[in-house]
């Protein structure tokens, strides 16, 4: 079944409406009619829904019935260092299926990659759209926002807002994510923080743990930027029970 993010500055009662470019999608590309069925993600809901008018290139549908909600309990913020080439696109479209809340891209200081901010600006138009692809084919009903990159100090001062954050670390020992989920079984808001190929220097670490990040392990093995973090949203949803 196609499935569609519904206008939200657009309500009627029992009915939502597509946005211009979802309903020229679904005219043109998919050449749907009314009586159409489709699934649409309407404030946060799933809803199984019909179309019931087609004028010019407006599309409304009636809302039939909905549907339980595909989002995770916990609310997980990616802080990824910024990689090389297209990693960061894969990395949005993987975190984005498995059920982040937020990516957020940040400067660390053995990032290769640097950005001005018109560059900033293109690329976060360009995750952001990857992300969007990401929730229809996922079945997501809220849509996950990837930001601008931060600087490392203006990092720090986010990780506040969480309560509790994470940084998987090669030379973390002793502490792993199924020690924090069985020290804090109630959290819902987590950050965790992954370095860029190069890894995070001694000093961020230690800056981050006075801002109360803890550093855990993911084993033995070293991952690479790109798969660590996805690594972690994993184990964590597991954890709190998100794959049972």
């Amino acid at each position: 079944m196609h499935r569609f993010y519904a206008d939200e500055t657009r309500r009627g009662e029992g009915a939502a409406f597509l946005t211009p470019e979802d309903a020229r999608h679904a005219l043109r590309v998919l050449r749907m009619e009314v009586g159409d069925q489709a699934e649409i993600y309407l404030g946060g809901k799933r809803y199984s829904a019909e179309i019931s008018l087609i004028d010019d290139q407006d599309v409304r549908l009636s809302l039939q019935t909905e549907l339980p909600s595909t989002e995770a309990k916990l609310r997980i913020t990616l802080y990824q260092g910024l990689p090389k080439a297209d990693k960061m696109e894969l990395i949005v479209q993987k975190a984005v299926e498995l059920g982040a809340d937020t990516i957020v891209p940040v400067s660390m200081s053995r990032c290769v990659v640097h950005l001005d901010d018109k560059d900033a600006r293109k690329k976060q138009e360009r995750w952001q759209k990857i992300a969007r692809e990401a929730c229809k084919q996922s079945c997501r009903c809220m849509m996950p926002k990837v930001e601008t990159p931060l600087t490392f100090r203006q990092f720090l001062s986010r990780l506040e807002n969480h309560q509790a954050a994470l940084v998987p670390w090669e030379d973390a020992r002793g502490y792993s994510l199924t020690a924090f989920h069985q020290e804090h079984p109630d959290v819902t808001d987590v950050a965790v923080v992954i370095g860029p190929e190069g890894g995070m220097s001694p000093e961020e670490i230690s800056k981050m743990a006075e801002a109360g990040c803890l550093p855990v392990t993911l084993g033995p093995r070293i991952l690479r930027t790109e798969t660590a973090g996805l690594c972690a949203i994993s184990a964590l949803m597991c954890l709190f029970g998100d794959m049972a």
